[in-house]
């Protein structure tokens, strides 16, 4: 395990959010966070969300279901001296969550470190419109990223 440190992450982290061009005309602003609170974010996304449904360790562990924005639509608004990092294997995912509750409301995913993936589940009420979950074969992650002609541009 490797923690990163709070400074590190929001180093990576955009501190504005896309004004409004042609290119993100269709999207919302969504605002979440933890369970406790310590931590809140907003995102620009569409507000009829696609999840990811991945089957590798850890997002089967933690029933992950995610949307990946570009870094350039994520803001941390809060917490990020309350937020720690793990990592493993090719160390290229920040599994990011809150010292306090526990709860990870966004990570960096080893599939788009210039992006973040939001737990669907972590937004406020009143923004999403509907779900689609795509189911993602993480256990064969190399095969399935060569397979998945769209989700390296989810970042973009």
């Amino acid at each position: 395990m490797e923690l990163v440190t709070p400074e590190e992450l929001t180093q990576s982290a955009s501190s504005e959010l896309p004004r409004s061009s042609s290119e993100h005309q269709d999207l919302v602003k969504h605002t979440g966070g933890c369970h406790c609170g310590a931590v809140r974010f907003e995102v620009k996304a569409s507000a009829d969300l696609n999840l990811l449904h991945c089957n590798c360790s850890i997002c089967t562990k933690k029933q992950i279901k995610g949307f990946i924005v570009p870094a350039s639509q994520f803001r941390l608004l809060k917490g990020a001296d309350n937020l720690t990092v793990y990592t493993f294997n090719t160390r290229a995912a920040k599994h990011t969550f809150c010292k306090t509750c526990g709860v990870q409301s966004f990570y960096t995913p080893r599939s788009n470190p210039d992006g973040y993936v939001v737990m669907a589940y972590c937004l406020d009420e009143g923004t999403v419109n509907s779900i689609t979950v795509e189911l993602f074969n993480g256990k064969d992650w190399e095969k399935s990223m060569e397979e998945h002609k769209t989700i390296k541009n989810l970042s973009k």
